[in-house]
């Protein structure tokens, strides 16, 4: 068993009764626990409370919790995530495995089995960082630059070295730039693009993520009236792709 005391879990759930029932389980267990009732706080308190573990429900108000693991693992690759998704077919495990899920639990669940998995998943990320942290001493890690074409992205220091000369990305560029090349060769619809990149509903009407493609076409794209990289897929959305 690891030491408990001063591990930080986050639970996004919507169910307050489910919510509250496993923070108390999990304070009794020595955790620091929060609670958010839908996917946009819930990436607000990633962002701000930084979790050790985070707890994700799949059928959430706004923004799903698919979407909240997309974001998540565009910036974050270790930190675990445990599902509890009353959606238990094999092909919803399956997608969020894909998406880069540590462990999948179908409601309803047994108590003593959660409590489990989350120390099994705690107790591997702390393993896991400790890895990543002795080869970093020596190592630049592959995907902090990323390749394409004649184009080179280095992750470390917000720069891209492409036809243009060396551009410096914004931060929205830079997370953007992720979410395309984590589901390189596949089409990702606008909807998801803009709740991903900034939160937006799946109503809202903005030329946002049209202009930045435009940009990201003028700064990698040979001829950007012609896209080979970063293409559009009629109204649907865009696919970035290379060989």
């Amino acid at each position: 068993m690891i030491n408990e005391i001063n591990k930080k879990i986050l639970i996004i759930e919507d169910d307050a009764h489910i919510a509250e029932g496993l923070r108390i389980n999990l304070v009794m267990q020595g955790y620091e626990v929060t609670i958010a009732p839908d996917g946009l706080t819930g990436l607000e308190l990633w962002e701000s409370w930084q979790p050790d573990l985070i707890v994700l429900d799949i059928m959430l108000p706004g923004m799903n919790g698919i979407n909240v693991l997309q974001k998540i693992r565009i910036e974050n690759e270790w930190i675990p995530i445990l599902i509890l998704s009353a959606k238990a077919t094999v092909d919803d495990k399956i997608t969020g495995l894909t998406l880069g899920v540590d462990d999948y639990l179908s409601k309803p669940f047994n108590l003593e089995e959660f409590l489990l998995r989350v120390n099994r998943l705690l107790s591997r990320s702390l393993r896991q960082s400790t890895l990543a942290t002795e080869q970093n001493k020596n190592h630049l890690s592959t995907e902090q630059v990323y390749i394409f074409g004649n184009n080179r992205i280095d992750f470390t220091n917000a720069t891209a070295y492409c036809k243009s000369g060396e551009i410096q990305l914004t931060d929205q560029e830079i997370k953007l730039l992720k979410l395309f090349i984590a589901n390189k060769g596949k089409l990702l619809a606008r909807n998801t693009l803009l709740k991903i990149g900034w939160g937006y509903s799946q109503t809202t009407i903005t030329r946002t993520l049209d202009n930045f493609i435009v940009r990201f076409r003028k700064y990698f794209e040979d001829n950007p009236k012609k896209p080979i990289y970063f293409k559009s897929h009629r109204s649907f959305g865009y696919i970035f792709d290379h060989d």
